[in-house]
């Protein structure tokens, strides 16, 4: 790759005494004016840490929610504030409503080196989601350098993503970094064999995802809803499962491009299935072939369990993204606790590469104890599905661009 169009990382320059402005994605779950999941704000602490101990002057800069461009009280990240600071361990956090004039100046002012400023919700500026230059332009004149450490906003053309990069010296942040290279090591520098397990209840919100994989690895799970549609388009009866049948004829380009590149699709051999969601009296596990006329498949069977967890022994790269069954129902969730225990412990004891990405993915082994046993865990959402369908986000752009 050209030098000129390689992102500047953090971790490689020297950013001493000066105001940085971070972009951080604080879009948190709350529930009842509470942070439910505290894993994005986490990850920001080696950042900031780095950050700190070189004396510069912190602006962490946010969305939350979607307020429409107009300011609502219940969107303000003011809400939220003792609950960030508390988490990411700092003495004081200060805060700042109106980032353009006199407010932010005197804040800057009134902070000592080494501290950290909150900024007022991004999106109650119509001109962020725009990516109005101008505004990009005028919210820069008080900083001295950029840091995106939001991948999991990157794949937005805003202001706080893409327009202030063409004013203000731009770097990825650690964590920022720390997805590219964990992503690297799926589709691009993988060791092989490597295997994707792709879940989820739609394949067309997968469709790209899976072209693209089968190109680059040597195994294929499908699973979640969206295997019922490659099931079904081998002419399965798979009940009152729900089936996309208009993508069937791409279906069919998917697995003629996996017997060119040498990849093996791996569809589900049995399934639990009931009547509906809620009818645990009617659960019944069975293999495809048999699946009863009045029924639906829920979630993958014990065989077909037992089929990746073999291939696990055999792999050195996993990537996980979408759940596997109806999880958050029982007994539906019962192949994402197997599937997750079994990696979980030959990850700990092959030392495989394993890389899990989607919030219901995350979601669905958060409360199993498991997450930390995993090479790279992934909350980046849309960002981490846009980089599995091989495109270039445009914060990525920007920062090449810089």
């Amino acid at each position: 790759m050209d030098k000129a169009l390689e992102i500047k990382f953090q971790k490689n320059t020297k950013i001493f005494k000066k105001n940085v402005l971070v972009r951080v994605d604080l879009n948190v779950p709350v529930v009842k004016g509470k942070i439910s999941d505290f894993t994005k704000i986490y990850s920001l602490r080696e950042t900031l840490l780095n950050l700190i101990k070189n004396k510069n002057k912190i602006f962490l800069l946010s969305h939350f929610g979607r307020p429409r461009g107009v300011f609502k009280k219940e969107l303000s990240l003011q809400n939220i504030i003792n609950e960030i600071q508390n988490s990411l361990k700092l003495n004081k956090l200060y805060f700042v409503k109106d980032y353009f004039g006199k407010e932010i100046e005197d804040t800057i002012k009134l902070m000592h080196t080494g501290e950290v400023c909150l900024l007022e919700n991004i999106r109650f500026h119509k001109e962020e989601e725009k990516n109005i230059e101008s505004f990009a332009e005028k919210f820069s004149y008080n900083f001295d350098v950029y840091i995106n450490d939001a991948f999991s906003a990157s794949h937005r053309s805003h202001a706080s993503i893409v327009g202030i990069t063409k004013f203000l010296p731009s770097y990825a942040g650690l964590m920022f970094e720390k997805e590219i290279n964990a992503l690297n090591s799926i589709l691009n520098k993988s060791n092989k064999p490597a295997l994707a397990i792709i879940g989820g209840s739609k394949v067309s919100t997968k469709i790209t995802i899976l072209e693209n994989l089968v190109k680059k690895l040597d195994y294929l799970v499908i699973a979640g809803g969206m295997a019922n549609t490659f099931l079904a388009s081998k002419s399965i009866d798979v009940g009152l499962s729900k089936v996309e049948e208009k993508y069937f004829n791409l279906i069919k380009n998917i697995e003629n491009n996996a017997l060119e590149s040498g990849c093996r699709i791996i569809l589900p051999t049995d399934v639990i299935t009931s009547k509906s969601l809620g009818d645990k009296n009617s659960v019944n596990e069975t293999l495809v072939e048999k699946i009863k006329k009045n029924h639906q498949a829920f979630d993958i069977g014990s065989q077909s369990c037992a089929e990746i967890i073999k291939l696990f022994s055999e792999v050195k790269t996993v990537l996980w993204n979408g759940p596997l069954g109806a999880f958050e129902y029982k007994p539906f969730d019962n192949s994402t606790k197997i599937i997750s225990t079994n990696l979980s412990l030959i990850s700990k004891k092959k030392q495989i590469n394993v890389v899990i990405g989607g919030g219901d993915t995350v979601s669905s082994i958060n409360n199993l104890g498991v997450i930390e046993d995993f090479t790279y865990v992934s909350t980046s959402g849309g960002a981490f599905l846009e980089w599995l369908e091989g495109k270039e986000l445009p914060g990525i752009y920007s920062l090449k661009h810089n």
